[in-house]
């Protein structure tokens, strides 16, 4: 079990998110993982049930002697706002702190690119959204957004979509709506999802694709997303595989995005059939580009042999990217996540069958590609993490007085 230093100021907040990541855990457990006596934890636990935070939710099993007690978050003590966009529509939810949604999560349709009003608009939605379902701000810890494009977490600031004029996303929001707002890259924020409550969970070293409209990339490694110098580490969807390519949005020629992307992958369904290839997508051939993307994954399931093979196709183009990433990073698991999660049995197959083609066999050999159980929730739920992971002492303090105001 990994020790975790922490200064005694901070040990209740980081006792807090301990128990939000692993749902219960007991006295002595928590005085294991973060090198202090018992009647250290002991008091700050008593302080955080005192205060509302935490609860008792019965004995563990017992190893011989007395069994100990377990003590996890109470859920409804705080709220938070986990936001997950992409290019063509946002999905908002408020989450106790068990990630549960206490309001049904609404979808909006929100274009990012070439639209100077998407950041007003994402802000109304957010702010009716609260007014709708009659939460209390005050009971909100924060909002956690997830979005695509070149985003600086650092900064707050996305140089692709949501202009603010130059200024943090993260205090343009927040002064809009009263709440503390972070913003980070969709697919890191699907990292965190997969590493904290996914497939992935508690692993050191795994890359996690977000298979969505574009490619994704989200890096764990050493237990810490990587974002590299600037923050956009992880743009796996713009590695340059095929000479004489498609144009892909970014303006260069071959990229993965361009030859393997769900909206390639759509596009080409559309087309096809068209040319006459026969496929129940018929139908839906003329619905927007969101639903015939959902319906892809709906007919797949029933074995249409024209999906099948659009979507084995991508897989293999994939795969020849997965080994590139596999020769750089030789990571331990890779994990499959985001909205084409749900296609991740049938690109299995031909991702395997593209890295016995391009990846070295001693660099591959102990690899573990996993599909993500998470699947589309891991925006949602990474979102709700990234609140949680800028949690401290400081904003501890704060909700507690939030909350005895409240009783």
């Amino acid at each position: 079990m990994k020790i975790k230093l922490v200064k005694a100021s901070e040990l209740k907040s980081e006792i807090l998110k301990k128990l939000y990541y692993e749902n219960a855990l007991s006295c002595a457990e928590l005085s294991v993982l973060f090198g202090k006596s018992l009647p250290i934890i002991m008091k700050a636990i008593n302080e955080l049930i005192d205060e509302g935070f935490v609860v008792e939710v019965g004995y563990a099993p017992s190893s011989g002697g007395r069994r100990p007690l377990n003590y996890a978050v109470k859920a409804d003590a705080m709220y938070i706002m986990a936001i997950a966009m992409d290019q063509l529509s946002t999905r908002i939810a408020i989450v106790d702190l068990c990630n549960r949604p206490v309001a049904e999560v609404e979808m909006v349709e929100l274009l990012l690119n070439n639209n100077a009003v998407a950041l007003e608009k994402l802000i109304e939605y957010i702010n009716a959204y609260i007014l709708r379902n009659g939460i209390d701000k005050a009971r909100i810890l924060g909002i956690g957004i997830g979005m695509p494009g070149f985003v600086s977490a650092a900064d707050g600031i996305n140089y692709s979509y949501l202009d603010a004029n130059g200024q943090s996303l993260n205090e343009y929001i927040f002064k809009a709506t009263g709440l503390p707002t972070y913003v980070a890259n969709d697919s890191s924020v699907i990292a965190l999802a997969e590493q904290k409550f996914g497939v992935a969970k508690s692993q050191e070293e795994v890359m996690v694709i977000n298979l969505g409209w574009g490619i994704g990339l989200g890096m764990i490694i050493k237990g810490e997303v990587f974002r590299g110098y600037d923050g956009f580490a992880g743009e796996f969807s713009h590695i340059p595989l095929f000479e004489d390519g498609a144009l892909c949005i970014c303006g260069k020629q071959g990229c993965l995005e361009a030859e393997a992307s769900m909206l390639v992958v759509v596009e080409k369904a559309k087309e096809g059939i068209k040319q006459g290839r026969l496929s129940t997508l018929q139908s839906v051939i003329d619905d927007p580009l969101k639903l015939m993307g959902d319906a892809i994954f709906e007919v797949a399931a029933t074995g249409d042999p024209f999906v099948i093979e659009l979507l084995s196709d991508a897989g293999y183009k994939i795969g020849k990217a997965l080994a590139i990433l596999i020769h750089i990073m030789n990571p331990k698991t890779i994990v499959l996540s985001g909205r084409g999660a749900k296609g991740g049995k049938i690109m299995m197959a031909p991702i395997q069958l593209a890295l016995n083609k391009y990846c070295i066999p001693r660099l591959a050999a102990n690899i573990e590609i996993l599909i993500s159980e998470l699947g589309f929730d891991g925006e949602i739920i990474g979102a709700a993490v990234l609140v949680m992971e800028n949690f401290d002492q400081e904003k501890l303090i704060i909700n507690t007085k939030r909350i005895q105001m409240n009783i």
